[in-house]
């Protein structure tokens, strides 16, 4: 999953990581690397937010909003991609790296986009985090 290797990419002793995730097993396996897990809906603007809540960067995978798991608070992927812009907007991320298709400006926030078909994914997300300015 690009997730897990975006994270696996991310991770350092120096930075905090925190993870949205809706499987449980998932949730399990990214605490015992020390992530910090949320665990809940990816179409709850609301839960989504407090994740990402003091964080400086927000990598955001669309491949989530549009395939099979259970969405119980947006019925299509845009209304689920309208909620992450509003959720990080308000959140007061600085900087949000868009990881696939369907990538949207968010407001006053810098955004860059990795699109699925890029080679090394995990790799150019990390180095868009640790960039000085997008």
């Amino acid at each position: 999953m690009v997730g897990r290797a975006i994270i696996d990419a991310l991770i350092e002793p120096e930075r905090e990581i925190r993870a949205f995730v809706s499987d449980v097993s998932a949730a399990e396996d990214l605490r015992r690397l020390g992530v910090k897990v949320a665990l809940g809906d990816v179409s709850d603007p609301s839960h989504i937010g407090g994740a990402c809540t003091r964080c400086f960067s927000a990598v955001l995978v669309t491949e989530a909003a549009s395939d099979d798991r259970e969405r119980s608070f947006a019925k299509t992927p845009e209304a689920v991609l309208a909620g992450w812009v509003d959720a990080v907007r308000e959140a007061q991320v600085t900087r949000v790296i868009w990881v696939g298709d369907g990538a949207r400006p968010v407001p006053g926030v810098e955004c860059a986009t990795v699109t699925r078909s890029e080679s090394d994914i995990a790799s150019k997300v990390a180095a868009l985090d640790d960039a000085a300015e997008l």
